[in-house]
């Protein structure tokens, strides 16, 4: 895991992470996707197959970083996780098999800021809930660590809007799947014109921009929370990529 290594040998490492991330995902499909969550995935070609990318997720269930790991199968997430996770006894253990990187919500933790932009310039995918926290109710305003990490690195974000997961536990309790819904959004890249510092006003509005983005990608109005109006969307600030060419 992260935590126990440098920034740099985190990043050399992950090739030795492959075999476990294979078969885990192969585990989340073939056993998850059947048995524990009925999971709808669309879009998932907008998904790039190389170079630094950020899958943009809203967060409403405990399940949702894992319905993204298992969705995507052209490249392997590397999720950032909540701290408290990777301390967990059972939640740590698959945190460190997969290879996951911890963050500390409660502060500004530059050594996550750190390695989220060193593995995007290894050409890395990575996993970032820009709210920070779970919200159920709808889309919150977020912190702007991951369009400083994007900027920085220059990353493809590709929106993944994910819904109908809210009764994951009590239908669990039932004996019931759950279902869940994922929907993989339109790529892009912020308008930078080469720039690696940016304003903080233009950092927000960026922040701002990609978030009505992820409303764009949520097929469930209610999910939309503070960004239900997208007749307020713009797009000044971004730039839309061929999944299949980023560049």
């Amino acid at each position: 895991m992260a935590g126990e290594l440098s920034v740099a040998e985190y990043v050399a490492r992950q090739p030795h992470y492959s075999g476990r991330r294979r078969f885990m995902r192969w585990l989340i499909r073939a056993v998850g996707f059947r048995l524990l969550a009925r999971a709808e995935i669309s879009g998932v070609e907008n998904v790039p197959d190389s170079g630094p990318a950020i899958l943009m997720m809203n967060h409403i269930s405990l399940i949702d970083p894992v319905v993204c790991m298992g969705a995507v199968t052209n490249r392997f997430v590397i999720p950032m996780t909540k701290v408290e996770n990777a301390r967990n006894p059972v939640l740590g253990l698959l945190v460190r098999m997969w290879g996951a990187y911890s963050v500390d919500r409660d502060t500004v933790d530059r050594r996550a800021l750190t390695n989220s932009i060193e593995l995007l310039k290894s050409g890395q995918l990575i996993l970032i809930a820009p709210e920070g926290t779970r919200h159920p109710e709808g889309l919150a305003r977020p912190k702007e660590g991951m369009t400083y990490v994007a900027v920085r690195s220059n990353a493809v974000i590709v929106p993944a809007a994910l819904s109908d997961s809210m009764d994951v536990l009590q239908r669990w309790k039932r004996l019931r799947p759950a279902h869940v819904r994922l929907t993989f959004g339109r790529p892009f890249r912020f308008r930078t014109e080469g720039r690696s510092r940016i304003p903080r006003d233009e950092l927000t509005r960026m922040t701002e921009e990609a978030m009505y983005q992820l409303a764009l990608t949520q097929p469930d109005p209610a999910l939309r929370g503070v960004y239900a109006d997208l007749s307020q969307a713009t797009t000044d600030t971004l730039a839309f990529v061929d999944p299949r060419n980023p560049g």
